[in-house]
């Protein structure tokens, strides 16, 4: 596909590629789950325990998805994973709505969990390969503001939806309307170029700064996947906030969109560590007040805070961990990812076992907050190994 009638440059191009795949791959194949959730308890046999484990499918496939690139070496079969993950997100998520199996369902959120790796890991290895390549900054910062993009704009058309189609309408429109992005996700993204890999002499952490930041990033991915999977259920089930959880979702995800670039510049400003101890802070922050407040405006302020962190948490690690690894970013980015993924990949299925026995998704997010104040602790710890110098040595990424 020839985009110049979108008069675009390349580099914007290859950009809105990414954003498109993100979009597509986790914004709908992932995470329309979570606002249709409501409307599955309602109206099909669907009970909490069961949404729980179709959210732990959702995140088994994403693992699944990140060991598998972890082990895939050639450029070439990359970039055909890429696209097959971008035709099963539109066909995973049509199909959500042509059944009532659960055991079919759980396939196709695996899947959908699957091809969220070709937004969030493989485009953005190829949108930064190709800028760098190109001579352009790597714009980490705007590719990721795909992640709000895919909250908000699929959740607007739920909001829209929502009094004129049952469950399984909604979920064919938005697989249909995933369309959209498929398109450029698929024409815009050039082929990667064969790079050239330098020498390896670079100093890099020593075993425990990696473990430090295993555990901490594993802690923020408890945090999230609690609060994206079943905050619009726990508002929902609020008196004061019933009927207002998807448009308090639109709102998250709008707060989402310039939060990696923001939280570039927080970086900048105050450093690399200093930033996401405080992105971990409002995480935190996030997820208490619906546990002391059934406020609409406190708990739209909390869903602000949230969407204007979460993705700025996910940018911040994997820059952070790139620049200790210079000559291999992406194995030290795939082994941090495989700790957030299995974190998210446990978290929902306890979840859903805590708000079987209590009758709510509240013990969840208890839960959630302790983990977060360990993650806080962590964070502290790589803080303090960074500012006490503390030597480096020749250390393997596996």
């Amino acid at each position: 596909m020839n985009a110049n009638w979108l008069q675009l440059s390349p580099r914007y191009q290859v950009i809105l590629a990414g954003i498109c795949a993100l979009i597509l791959t986790v914004g709908i194949a992932r995470f329309a789950y979570t606002p249709f959730l409501p409307i599955m308890l309602t109206e099909t046999s669907l009970n909490k325990l069961s949404g729980g484990w179709l959210a732990t499918f959702n995140y088994i496939g994403y693992l699944s998805g990140v060991v598998l690139i972890s082990f895939l070496t050639s450029l070439k079969t990359k970039f055909l994973f890429y696209r097959i993950n971008l035709v099963l997100a539109v066909l995973s998520t049509i199909l959500m709505a042509v059944t009532t199996d659960i055991v079919l369902w759980s396939i196709l959120r695996f899947i959908g969990g699957l091809t969220s790796t070709a937004g969030i890991i493989l485009a953005a290895g190829f949108v930064m390969g190709w800028l760098k390549q190109n001579g352009y900054k790597s714009a980490l910062g705007i590719h990721f503001s795909g992640l709000g993009l895919g909250i908000a704009i699929p959740g607007i058309v739920i909001v829209l939806i929502t009094p004129y189609y049952n469950w399984a309408e909604q979920w064919l429109v938005m697989g249909l309307f995933g369309i959209l992005f498929f398109l450029p996700a698929w024409f815009l993204m050039p082929a990667p170029a064969l790079q050239h890999t330098p020498s390896a002499d670079f100093a890099a952490p020593n075993s425990k700064w990696m473990r430090l930041m295993i555990a901490a990033y594993a802690c923020a991915g408890v945090g999230y996947v609690i609060s994206a999977t079943f905050i619009v259920a726990i508002l929902e089930g609020m008196p004061s906030l019933s009927g207002k959880g998807s448009l308090i979702w639109v709102m998250l995800g709008i707060a989402a969109v310039p939060s990696c670039i923001i939280w570039d510049k927080v970086a900048e400003r105050i450093g690399e560590t200093r930033a996401i101890m405080t992105a971990y802070v409002m995480i935190l922050l996030s997820i208490l007040i619906p546990l002391v407040s059934e406020s609409f405006f406190f708990n739209l302020i909390g869903a602000l805070i949230f969407g204007a962190t979460f993705a700025g948490i996910v940018s911040l690690m994997l820059v952070y961990v790139g620049h200790k690894f210079p000559h291999n970013p992406a194995k030290a980015m795939a082994k941090l990812t495989i700790s957030y993924g299995i974190a998210q990949l446990i978290a929902p299925a306890l979840a859903g076992y805590l708000s079987t026995l209590t009758g709510n998704y509240l013990s969840s997010m208890w839960m959630a907050a302790a983990v977060m104040i360990t993650g806080i602790f962590f964070v502290w710890q790589i803080h303090r190994f960074e500012k006490n110098k503390h030597p480096q040595i020749n250390t393997p990424v596996f």
